[in-house]
């Protein structure tokens, strides 16, 4: 007995059968009640990519977002593959659990790597601004006073020995043809000056360290 054909349609010269993934695809095009075809493959590339992105982040941020423990046994494995072709494969494998997530989780990981993406720019902000701290501190009389206004809770006894200490081990001349190494004092003052930069931030509404700190003495 000869099987009965499908039914259905033909659109742009393909056929399409009814009830068929494709079919409904084009029932939401028409209806205009649901994204198309594009949107859907668009949104499925975002979900892939932002899964990759949770290899990045860091435990502190990843544990309170509670992921299935099959996305995350998906994600240590796509982090052991260094082939190429096996990488995409459990790529696309890690997307399609992440689709399977539902949207208040995926903007919880969307949050997560944002706050990442903020604590990198604020820590390397705080670095540039320890840095200027520091060379204004060994060179000029003028920034230990500075740095006691703004930072009254820093131990003064300490920050005035490192810098004494720095000062020193700066007029030692360097070897011929050699550059000129600092020792550990100028080390350990930056650890303080960065150490008070943190918690400075810690209790301002907005960050210190991004601001000229120091310019305005300067000036």
């Amino acid at each position: 007995m000869s099987r009965k054909p499908p039914k259905g349609y033909f659109v742009r010269g393909q056929f399409v059968a009814e009830g068929s993934e494709a079919d409904e695809e084009l029932k939401r095009e028409q209806r205009g009640d649901g994204p198309s075809k594009t949107e859907l493959k668009a949104h499925s590339a975002e979900l892939q990519a932002l899964g990759e992105q949770l290899l990045t982040l860091r435990a502190g941020l990843l544990e309170p977002l509670a992921l299935p423990a099959r996305l995350l046994d998906a994600l240590q494995e796509l982090g052991r593959i260094g082939n190429f072709e096996g990488r995409r494969r459990q790529s696309q494998f890690v997307g399609k659990l992440m689709r399977q997530l539902p949207e208040e989780q995926i903007e919880a990981i969307r949050a997560a790597l944002d706050e990442q993406q903020k604590g990198s720019v604020r820590d390397t902000l705080r670095l540039h601004a320890a840095e200027r701290w520091r060379e204004r501190l060994v060179a000029d009389n003028a920034a230990v006073s500075d740095w006691a206004a703004q930072f009254p809770a820093t131990d003064m006894q300490q920050l005035r020995a490192l810098v004494r200490q720095a000062r020193k081990d700066a007029l030692s001349a360097p070897a011929a043809g050699q550059a000129q190494r600092h020792g550990r004092a100028y080390r350990e003052l930056f650890q303080l000056v960065r150490d008070a930069l943190e918690r400075a931030e810690s209790h301002s509404p907005r960050p210190l360290a991004g601001e000229g700190l120091g310019e305005r003495a300067s000036a």
